[in-house]
C-alpha cells in the first residue's frame, strides 16, 4: 500500500517544517509546503494529496484565509481531507469548515500538535474520509444538544466513546483512553450503531455516520 501523501501550509517556517517531519518520520509523504493561502491552493490542485494540513490565520491577510482555502478545496476536490488548526477554539470555524459533509475533515486547536501520536491519528483519519475534532470541540457540541435528542438513547459510557469517535479515535485507540480491553470498546461501538438506525450493510462507513448523528444533534 502506497504511502498516505500530504501538503502542509503554515506561514510559519519553524512549525511548517516540524509538522513535515513528523509525518514523514510516521511514514507520510509531504509532497509540497504552503506559506500563504493562494500557494496552498495551488499547490493542492497540482499535487492532489490524500490529506492538506492548514493553519487558520495565514497570508495574505493573516485572518482566515487558511479556512477559506480549506473550504473551497472541500467544495473542489472532496476526495482530499482537510485538517485544520488553529489557536483558540472559534465555533464559527468549525461549522463553515463541517459544511453539509463531514467526511474526511478534521479541526484541532495547534496545541495538540505536541501530543505527537494523537495528531499523526488525526491525520491519518483524515486523510481516510474519517473526521477528527478536537476534545474541545467535542465538549462543547455535547453540551449543546437540542431537547429532542437521536442521542438521549445512549448510555454515559456509549457518549464517551462517541465523543471519543468524533476524535478520530480507532477502537484500540478508544480502549488505551477509556483503559478497558478492545472487546469493550466494539460491545459499545455495536450498541450506538443499533441504537442510531446505523445499519451493518450501509455502503457508507459507519463510524462516519455516528459522528454525523452526534454533529447534527449539536446544531
Amino acid at each position: 500500500m502506497s504511502a498516505l501523501r500530504a501538503v502542509i501550509a503554515d506561514d510559519e517556517l519553524l512549525l511548517r517544517e516540524g509538522v513535515a517531519r513528523v509525518l514523514e518520520e510516521a511514514g507520510i509523504e509531504v509532497v509540497a509546503r504552503a506559506a500563504d493561502a493562494p500557494d496552498l491552493l495551488r499547490r493542492v490542485r497540482g499535487h492532489k494529496p490524500d490529506v492538506a494540513i492548514i493553519d487558520v490565520r495565514m497570508p495574505p491577510d493573516l485572518t482566515d484565509d487558511g479556512l477559506r482555502a480549506a473550504i473551497e478545496i472541500r467544495r473542489e476536490q472532496p476526495d482530499v481531507g482537510v485538517l485544520v488548526f488553529s489557536q483558540h477554539l472559534v465555533e464559527r470555524f468549525v461549522t463553515e469548515l463541517l459544511g453539509d459533509d463531514e467526511r474526511g475533515v478534521g479541526y484541532l486547536l495547534k496545541h495538540r500538535i505536541a501530543d505527537l501520536g494523537y495528531f499523526v491519528d488525526a491525520v491519518r483519519s483524515v486523510a481516510q474520509g474519517g473526521t477528527a475534532l478536537d476534545p474541545e470541540v467535542v465538549a462543547r457540541m455535547f453540551g449543546r444538544r437540542r431537547r429532542e435528542d437521536p442521542l438521549e438513547a445512549l448510555t454515559p459510557r456509549e457518549r464517551e466513546v462517541l465523543a471519543l469517535m468524533a476524535e478520530g479515535l480507532s477502537n484500540t485507540g478508544i480502549a488505551e483512553r477509556m483503559t478497558v480491553q478492545p472487546p469493550a470498546v466494539e460491545k459499545h461501538v455495536t450498541s450506538i450503531f443499533s441504537k442510531l438506525g446505523i445499519a451493518r450493510d450501509r455502503a457508507e462507513n459507519q463510524r462516519v455516520l455516528a459522528v454525523l448523528a452526534l454533529l447534527r444533534a449539536a446544531r
